[in-house]
């Protein structure tokens, strides 16, 4: 069994992919082979290479260009399972969302406070069960341990506080709200990146644009999509985690591909948002439609919960029926409904659920896919490849973990146990440490102990600290930084996961010509 390359940083780069992807291919044979980089995909990495194993992580594109970008950003704490009984899966979930909150990632996760209106739409009756579900939820942070100075308590709101906290909701007949607390991640492909990162300082070798043509149990024949030259990576234990795209690697594999759509609006559309706000969905009992501010002048609305039939796209169309669905549940609360040609973006990811439920037993009509469980499942293929599917963002964790595992026991792999839980992630710091470093909030939140290194590139050259575009933070010094130290490869990279510029179509075209000006000049330096 080989050992991690103590000598290498966590810095990934085009130059380290070329000199990484020779040595995977060049018929070594490497402890373990991921396939996928996505949250999940980059946490088996990370594991595998915590554990002292050596690993090479593939991606047929970017990382996090899959699923994992398109979240609502939101750390969730289970309360949406215990109310269809997955007790399990909402006290792994609290317990996930308490490890990032206060040891591998607290940078990039905090609280996050909700307002529910209590509106006339919403009965009394409605409002109790609500505040029943945001108790229980306490509780579920109460179990997972989690301190609660991270995550505050529940409580009633009268209705000054509501409009306070809800400016733009409608006061008509307002009677108060209900504040709870959730964690929310600053930018889920971010994380992503801080995995494969934090990987690539374990050793693991973090490859992207590489995709795979065959997978077996001992490794890939695969494809370098930037040369087209094709090679063969060699594994004692491979790990399928392609989300929506598994099924299409091992056989046997059935995915229920679920969609989650979200809006992209203006911030100043809805006014100054101190809290993001959970809209009760009519007929339903424990589903909301979310407001949610990101504090870089957007705000996302969502989300649906649709089945997709049929292939899988690289990148998943937004249907009208679901704008116009989540324009309608916004439109309840608000003082003036917001128009369609106020809706600046959209984006929709599709939940890779593992389909066991077959068809409703009552009418023959498929289950919904808001009724399946959000537990993930290991599998293991009679050649012995585990797929790891189902599951959430918050606990990709626990998710690499049991894959790991799973795929070491499959092939007779010595393995010590999983330290990640303990791990903190590139940038991770103690949050007192974190408020004394001087740089920019912003830069804190999305870099954490490196938001001083960003920020001297800007200062040691003003171009640098010039933003990309008027009116959005991301500065040029970013997109650079995103080229040396996080494996950006090309404008998609920069202004679509290294950034999120790309989620508004039309700051993505003004941004664009700036991000080959930065690609070009990093080129050239080197």
């Amino acid at each position: 069994m080989s050992h991690t390359r103590a000598d290498v940083g966590s810095s990934l780069s085009a130059h380290r992919r070329r000199r990484e992807l020779a040595e995977a291919a060049d018929g070594r044979v490497a402890d373990v082979l991921v396939v996928g980089l996505g949250a999940t995909g980059a946490g088996a990495a990370l594991d595998a290479a915590a554990r002292g194993l050596d690993v090479v992580a593939v991606d047929a594109h970017d990382m996090a260009f899959g699923t994992s970008r398109w979240s609502s950003k939101l750390i969730h704490g289970g309360l949406r399972y215990l109310a269809s009984a997955q007790f399990d899966v909402a006290h792994e979930s609290a317990v996930e969302r308490g490890v990032l909150m206060t040891c591998t990632a607290p940078h990039l996760v905090a609280a996050q406070p909700f307002v529910l209106p209590l509106t006339p739409l919403v009965s009394r009756a409605q409002a109790s069960l609500a505040w029943a579900g945001f108790r229980a939820g306490d509780m579920l942070r109460l179990a997972a341990r989690t301190p609660r100075q991270v995550l505050p308590a529940p409580r009633r709101l009268s209705a000054t506080e509501a409009r306070h906290l809800a400016p733009s909701v409608r006061s008509a007949g307002l009677r108060g709200g209900l504040l709870s607390w959730d964690g929310k991640v600053t930018d889920d492909a971010r994380l992503v990146t801080a995995l494969a990162r934090t990987a690539a300082a374990r050793g693991a070798r973090v490859l992207t644009r590489v995709r795979v043509l065959e997978l077996t149990g001992t490794g890939a024949r695969i494809r370098d999509e930037l040369t087209g030259e094709e090679g063969e990576i060699k594994a004692r234990a491979v790990v399928n985690a392609a989300g929506v795209w598994a099924g299409g690697l091992v056989e046997g594999i059935r995915i229920r591909p679920s969609r989650g759509t979200h809006l992209v609006l203006r911030s100043e559309r809805l006014g100054t948002l101190p809290a993001g706000l959970h809209i009760p969905i009519p007929g339903e009992t424990s589903r909301f439609v979310l407001v949610l501010p990101q504090g870089d002048g957007r705000v996302y609305v969502g989300l649906t919960d649709e089945p997709v039939d049929g292939g899988i796209p690289d990148v998943p169309e937004v249907p009208e029926t679901d704008i116009g669905f989540l324009l309608d549940v916004l439109g309840s609360v608000l003082d003036t409904p917001v128009a369609r040609d106020e809706v600046v973006g959209a984006f929709a990811g599709l939940r890779p659920l593992l389909d066991t439920s077959g068809h409703d037993a009552r009418d023959g009509a498929p289950a919904r896919t808001s009724d399946i469980s959000r537990r993930h499942a290991v599998l293991t293929s009679p050649d012995g490849i585990t797929t790891i599917v189902g599951g959430k963002l918050t606990t990709y964790r626990r998710m690499a973990q049991d894959a790991v595992d799973a795929a070491t026991a499959a092939r007779g792999l010595p393995a010590a146990p999983s330290p990640t839980a303990a791990l903190p992630l590139v940038g991770a710091a103690a949050p007192g440490r974190l408020r004394t470093l001087s740089a920019p909030r912003r830069l804190v939140r999305r870099y954490g102990t490196e938001a001083g290194a960003v920020h001297a590139l800007g200062t040691g050259d003003p171009a640098l600290a010039e933003p990309v575009l008027p009116g959005h933070p991301v500065t040029r010094a970013e997109l650079l930084w995103a080229v040396r130290h996080e494996g950006a490869l090309d404008e998609s990279d920069l202004l679509d996961r290294r950034t999120r510029i790309g989620l508004v179509p039309e700051d993505r075209a003004e941004a664009l010509a700036v991000a080959r000006e930065v690609l070009d000049e990093a080129a050239a330096r080197r």
